[in-house]
């Protein structure tokens, strides 16, 4: 179906074109944009007449931009929201996540899975990177749910070579069963966790594994202080050298995503920017698990693609990535004492450009020939009386309940606030029952 928006002020991101049309329209035609320009002088109109357009949406009162790629997930965690708060990261994940984790079920995680796809759907973000467990079901989640997700299995093999090869395999199998489903939309990566807790052995193996199949790799890098020291009293080095000793951040063949990169050294950072790894930051559970503040100015300023993510909603305690461009701007101007510090067009980028980058390089920009990704966030409402810059209300003052509508690979899936791809109610409940049922057999296995 072809899809006409009018009247929009319209946020393209598009750092080789026009960069905001004030009165703007945008024609999506199959699941591209086809045309997008100023409708000051009527053009939609003519457009619409001329083309029988099946769904114009009048925007006015709206601003039209990128959706938003939330580039750190444990989507099925959603279940563990507020689970295990206010603890330290080792406690919290040994002694409250892992237990639970064990007892969870393949129903567990699809269910935990289209929640976490609803919760985005309703906060503007269109497609996330995920690491869990029984990502078959968060594939089928995804692929119900209409967004982007980029999946990989969690892989643990704390240095167990018999276990390594299982966990290898879980993995190959998800590339293989689910790489481009979806109209595209379903794309994977492999998933070793960290340094910490795979081998180095294991972790080249996971790239080698990646780059045969023709995908990217997802990890977590030093994500806490006892994580840099625990490998410093292994290994004599951190964990950003400890496997560049097997050329693991060498992009040219396998794009790699490391997670968090809170406690990054001024060489780990001038390590990445010259390697091409891209940086999810998560500031949010950074805050909450009193991980740090990672040093997200010095690698912009280096030259390292950096992108945003909330991590799992048992850190979080949400999917918001409004909240987490809010926090990830405060966040730098209070750790380096400088309010000028990663401004507001900035923040935007990470959550568009920057994370589009991982996931989808045809989406994240809003220009013609780009897949039809985007939301439509309500100025009609009184946290955007007076609007002086677009970025500024965007970080500052809007939050994920302000996205009205959102469209991906040319499909409606929320209009006007109505979600129009699943059933809420029954998700709800049935994720609700799944988590009460989940803290109930771990509880009985203490």
């Amino acid at each position: 179906m072809s899809i006409l928006i009018k009247n929009a002020y319209i946020a393209t991101m598009d750092k080789d074109g026009t960069s905001e049309i004030p009165n703007g329209f945008l024609l999506i035609e199959d699941n591209l944009i086809s045309q997008i320009g100023d409708n000051s002088n009527g053009a939609a109109d003519k457009i619409a007449a001329d083309k029988g357009i099946g769904k114009v949406i009048d925007a006015e009162g709206a601003i039209l931009m990128p959706g938003l790629s939330n580039t750190h997930t444990h989507l099925g965690m959603t279940l563990l929201r507020g689970y295990a708060d206010d603890m330290a990261l080792k406690d919290w994940l040994e002694k409250q996540i892992w237990p639970a984790e064990a007892n969870l079920t393949a129903e567990d995680v699809y269910w935990g899975s289209l929640l976490g796809c609803l919760e985005m759907i309703r906060s503007g973000t269109t497609a996330f990177c995920d690491m869990y467990f029984f990502m078959d079901e968060t594939a089928k989640a995804v692929e119900k749910a209409g967004i982007r997700g980029c999946l990989s299995y969690g892989m643990i093999e704390f240095g167990d070579a018999e276990k390594g090869t299982k966990e290898l395999a879980v993995n190959e199998k998800l590339v293989s069963d689910w790489q481009g489903k979806a109209n595209g939309r379903i794309t994977t990566m492999f998933g070793p966790h960290a340094p910490n807790t795979c081998s180095q052995a294991f972790i080249a193996r996971a790239k080698e594994a990646a780059e045969k199949a023709g995908v990217g790799v997802h990890i977590h890098v030093l994500e806490t202080e006892a994580e840099l020291n625990y490998m410093k009293e292994n290994f004599d080095m951190c964990s950003v050298h400890h496997l560049d000793a097997v050329d693991f951040w060498n992009t040219s063949k396998v794009p790699v995503l490391a997670a968090h990169c809170v406690w990054m050294s001024d060489g780990d950072i001038k390590l990445f920017a010259e390697k091409g790894v891209t940086v999810s930051h998560n500031p949010i559970s950074n805050m909450k698990l009193a991980s740090g503040i990672a040093p997200i100015q010095k690698m912009l300023d280096a030259g390292v693609i950096v992108a945003l993510g909330t991590d799992g909603c048992a850190s979080n305690n949400n999917l918001s990535l409004f909240e987490e461009m809010k926090t990830a701007a405060l966040l730098q101007k209070v750790g380096t004492m400088d309010p000028t510090a990663l401004p507001a067009k900035a923040v935007v980028e990470m959550a568009t450009v920057s994370g589009a980058q991982v996931i989808d390089k045809q989406t994240g920009v809003l220009k013609t020939g780009g897949k039809a990704d985007m939301i439509l966030v309500d100025v009609n409402k009184a946290n955007a009386a007076p609007i002086f810059d677009v970025y500024s209300h965007l970080v500052y003052a809007a939050a994920g309940s302000d996205v009205k509508t959102m469209i991906v690979d040319g499909k409606i899936l929320m209009e006007d606030y109505n979600v129009l791809v699943m059933d809420e109610e029954e998700v709800m409940k049935k994720a609700k029952e799944c988590a009460y049922s989940l803290a109930e057999r771990a509880k009985q296995k203490e």
